[in-house]
């Protein structure tokens, strides 16, 4: 079992990133080569500013590269909770924005050649107790009537079509929901950018920033340079530099492990519909097929704010019996992959994007950024180019989280709290 990433193993090395000095003027930097940054980045240099990438480590190497390979639409909290806390206008315009943002990716992909075996195949809400299934019903009829009607309310009896389990009681199939191998996409997208024009900077972490005049100095460990606008775009990873953003993010550990390459007969069995499927625990677990027909299959295994090799090896092995939980006949299959991300949570796991203290931002997609985040970067591109302003959640409060200065010690009580609720609801 290797301990890295399925998604960067198999994918090729992003061999567009400058040699040159960190140094100059720019119109825009960008602190961060994920979804987000990337984006903006290919955005902006399309509209011909000039624009740098200052990522820490290799592109898409931070949540970009980490997750589970889903594009799902639509709002992953229940749409009749998101009105209730946001407003009707406000839940129909985040909904929409999810379903945008596949779009986005899907005409991105097109556009730009990215051989990232993107394809619509349609996600699954899968129910783990028969009182989900009733809310997971309520919440379809008011989907379908009012927001989304590319969905459908699914049965036990109709899951035998689409997955190899007697878990679930049914299930929500929202029809627009896709899935791409997230790697290949992270370097493809990072091509693109450089392509139109933008300066991608690899092993580049900002250090330092200050405010000169009307201009941003960055100090990076390989230079320094100065912007007119500065897009923070490091979700999880944002640096204790940038206080206001750490204080607000909670950066929550999703872990995740490949199986072996099923064989045609192990893949009937288990994803016949090979689709994207999310369970509904609050500890729950999401798993998908690779374009190789591993099985992908992640949740949060455990409530911690640190991924490295020991707590992914303490967490795969508590998604494997999780695994085996709902593929008994998988028990035993070989594990090829384990590894984990951070995933920034905001308090109501709502995203966020704007501006304030003098920079731009667009993060806390709370676990459901895949999708998200190139299209929220290109929304702010457009804001900082001045042009019409599309952002779902301009203006939202977001308040910091009582307590929370960058380093999650309530984690656990986190945990303890969901596994409680998993277990008496």
């Amino acid at each position: 079992m290797q301990f890295k990433s399925y998604w960067h193993d198999t994918a090729p090395r992003f061999a567009g990133q400058s040699a040159a000095p960190i140094e100059g003027h720019y119109d825009v930097a960008v602190i961060g080569g994920g979804f987000t940054g990337l984006g903006a980045a290919r955005q902006l240099a399309k509209a011909g500013a000039k624009v740098v990438v200052l990522e820490a480590n290799t592109v898409g190497s931070g949540a970009s590269g980490r997750n589970g390979g889903h594009l799902n639409n639509g709002i992953a909290h229940s749409f009749i909770a998101a009105k209730a806390e946001l407003g009707v206008e406000r839940a129909k315009a985040l909904y929409r924005a999810f379903d945008d943002a596949v779009d986005t990716v899907e005409r991105i992909v097109k556009e730009e050649a990215i051989d990232c075996n993107f394809r619509r195949a349609g996600k699954l809400k899968l129910a783990s107790k028969p009182a989900h299934f009733e809310g997971i019903a309520r919440n379809f009829e008011a989907v379908h009537r009012e927001i989304d009607p590319d969905t459908a309310l699914l049965t036990s009896s109709d899951l035998k079509a689409e997955i190899g389990s007697a878990s679930f009681h049914g299930a929500m199939l929202s029809k627009k929901s896709a899935m791409m191998h997230m790697g290949r996409y992270a370097v493809g997208l990072a091509e693109a950018a450089v392509r139109h024009g933008a300066v991608v900077y690899e092993n580049a972490a900002v250090i330092d920033r200050r405010i000169n005049g009307n201009k941003h100095e960055l100090t990076t460990v390989r230079g320094k340079l100065t912007a007119d606008n500065v897009l923070l775009a490091t979700g999880a990873y944002t640096p204790g530099i940038f206080g206001y953003f750490r204080r607000r993010i909670v950066p929550v550990g999703s872990f995740i492990i490949a199986t072996r390459p099923l064989t045609e007969a192990e893949v009937a069995a288990t994803m016949p519909g090979d689709r994207t499927c999310v369970t509904s625990l609050n500890i729950g677990n999401y798993f998908r097929l690779a374009p190789d027909n591993r099985l992908i299959f992640g949740g949060r295994a455990r409530f911690s704010a640190t991924s490295d090799q020991q707590s992914d090896a303490k967490s795969g092995e508590i998604l494997r019996a999780s695994l085996a939980e709902i593929f008994p006949h998988l028990a035993k299959v070989e594990i090829d992959y384990c590894w984990g991300g951070l995933v920034d949570m905001t308090k109501d796991r709502f995203p966020r994007a704007g501006y304030v203290d003098g920079l731009w931002y667009a993060m806390g997609y709370s676990g459901h950024g895949a999708q998200m985040a190139t299209h929220m970067g290109m929304i702010i591109a457009d804001a900082i180019l001045g042009k019409t302003d599309r952002n779902p959640v301009k203006g939202l409060e977001w308040p910091a989280v009582p307590g929370h200065f960058g380093k999650p010690w309530f984690l656990p009580l986190v945990g303890m709290y969901y596994k409680t609720l998993d277990r008496f609801q």
